[in-house]
Order: C-alpha cells, then sequence, then structure tokens
C-alpha cells in the first residue's frame, strides 16, 4: 500500500513543480535542484517577460485549486506569496 503524503510534503512538492515550470515557461535550462542550496539572490539572475509570469500564475492557481482544493481568491493569494518569495524578476513590466 502506498504511503500518502503529508500536507507539508505536498507543499514541498509543489513548490518544487511550480519552480521548475516557472524556469520551463520563462525558457531557462535550470530547475530546482540548480538552485535549491543556494543562499544568494539566484531569483535576480534570470528573467521572465510580463506574459510568461502570468501565464506561470495561471499554471500555479489551477495547481493549487486541484492539488488543495483552493478557491480561486486563496489560490492567487498563494501564487503571488510564492511569486514574491521565489518568482524571476520581469524583463518588461508595464508602466
Amino acid at each position: 500500500m502506498k504511503k500518502r503524503l503529508s500536507r507539508e510534503e505536498k507543499s514541498k512538492m509543489f513548490v518544487v513543480d511550480v519552480i521548475n515550470k516557472m524556469f520551463e515557461i520563462a525558457g531557462h535550462d535550470v530547475t530546482y535542484d540548480d538552485i535549491k542550496d543556494r543562499k544568494d539572490n539566484w531569483f535576480q539572475e534570470w528573467t521572465m517577460t510580463y506574459e510568461q509570469g502570468d501565464q506561470w500564475k495561471k499554471f500555479g492557481i489551477l495547481e493549487l485549486k486541484k492539488r488543495f482544493k483552493f478557491n480561486q481568491h486563496l489560490a492567487e493569494r498563494e501564487i503571488g506569496m510564492i511569486n514574491l518569495m521565489w518568482g524571476l524578476k520581469y524583463s518588461n513590466w508595464p508602466k
């Protein structure tokens, strides 16, 4: 019988998946494993466009709703926090 993952394990798995997807959408050949032990500001080395960031947030919102049964508001808030903590900087922020 397969062991059920705890909420904390699911959360960690989600963060890994969403960071990997961010790099994939932004077109960078980097994964979570490449940056997980870095203590510097690794997230400032790479950029993504505003459109790529929007696509990544939509992916994150759908995944949060699917994996954790979040409603729209809670999923948007959570992906916003994830973007603040681990999101890449935007190369073309709209004015």
